[in-house]
């Protein structure tokens, strides 16, 4: 199959038809197998019904339905595990992204050579009150993560296949698959400015909560990325700083202490500061035990990815 298109969704029975029938549009003008999977994230309205009436009149649209509303993480996920498709095509379901790109983004897959390829919504019908917080929330992650894209959060996206079923994504961490493609060992990411249409049915499902819960997320990846398999290696050295300067506190204290005999150590505020840098520092190496013995017991704790064998069955 050439051509997997994952579509998430909440509460957008309007734009269903309107979406299927300008997909099915564009990968037979193009020639290409394919399969539309529709992922209902616990919709109120009638999407479901919606889904299922589009199946029975095309076989190539397939259905996925949460009990409830779980996020764009979780439904993005569970369509990675299901797609057959040789390259992984993503796009939301309000007719903002637009199908006419999926043959420019299947191209720079197979033909140019990238592992993933993010959409950059260079042009955008948003209000001001969206596009200056995702500007600068681009910015900070592209400065994190070393990657140069300027719209992590684009929703039209294309993977290789292989990309897909190596990752996982949860929480929310939508925001950031460029960031653990690459921490899978998949570097080379690429871009492709992509038309972004005016909302034409409904409303936006985001608020400017996203934002926040993005820079915690970022710091989350971030971190697990870096010391998810090593944690000892964070915490032990600001452990040892921290108690290495509670430490050189001490001694100074105690060689002030023995010039001059004529104040109590316990009345100069060096002497707390001393006191909460080591005990700071204990506690950070105590965490990196423990996370130590957690992440060394944990099931994935040897889950690497080997590309390839050679002699071995």
């Amino acid at each position: 199959m050439d051509v997997s298109v994952i579509v998430p969704l909440i509460d957008e029975e309007e734009s269903l038809p309107e979406l299927t029938a300008w997909i099915e549009k564009v990968v037979n003008e193009n020639k290409l197998s394919y399969e539309v999977i529709l992922v209902d994230d616990g919709s109120t309205d009638n999407s479901w019904k919606v889904i299922e009436g589009l199946q029975q009149n095309n076989k190539n649209i397939k259905g996925i339905k949460f009990q409830r509303n779980y996020g764009k993480s979780a439904a993005l996920n569970e369509g990675f595990r299901v797609a057959k498709g040789e390259v992984v095509i993503t796009m939301d379901a309000d007719l903002q992204d637009s199908p006419d790109e999926i043959p420019g983004l299947r191209k720079a897959i197979i033909e140019d050579g990238y592992d993933m390829v993010s959409g950059w919504k260079k042009v955008r019908h948003d209000p001001i009150s969206k596009t200056i917080p995702s500007k600068f929330f681009n910015w900070i992650t592209s400065r994190v993560s070393k990657i140069h894209l300027h719209d992590f959060n684009c929703g039209l996206k294309a993977y290789r296949n292989k990309v897909v079923k190596s990752i996982e994504v949860y929480g929310e961490m939508h925001r950031y698959i460029p960031v653990i493609a690459k921490w899978s060992g998949f570097k080379k990411i690429g871009e492709k400015v992509v038309e972004h249409r005016a909302r034409k049915y409904g409303k936006t499902k985001f608020g400017l909560s996203r934002f926040v819960n993005g820079f915690l997320d970022l710091a989350s990846i971030t971190f697990v990325g870096k010391y998810g398999k090593r944690p000892m290696h964070f915490f032990g050295t600001w452990g040892t700083l921290f108690f290495l300067a509670g430490l050189a506190f001490s001694l100074f204290l105690i060689i002030s202490k023995l010039i001059n005999f004529q104040y109590a150590i316990t009345t100069r505020p060096i002497f707390y500061l001393a006191l909460a840098s080591m005990i700071i520092g204990t506690q950070l190496f105590v965490t990196g035990f423990l996370a130590e013995l957690i992440s060394r017991n944990a099931p994935n704790r040897n889950s690497y990815l080997i590309e390839r064998r050679l002699g071995i069955d």
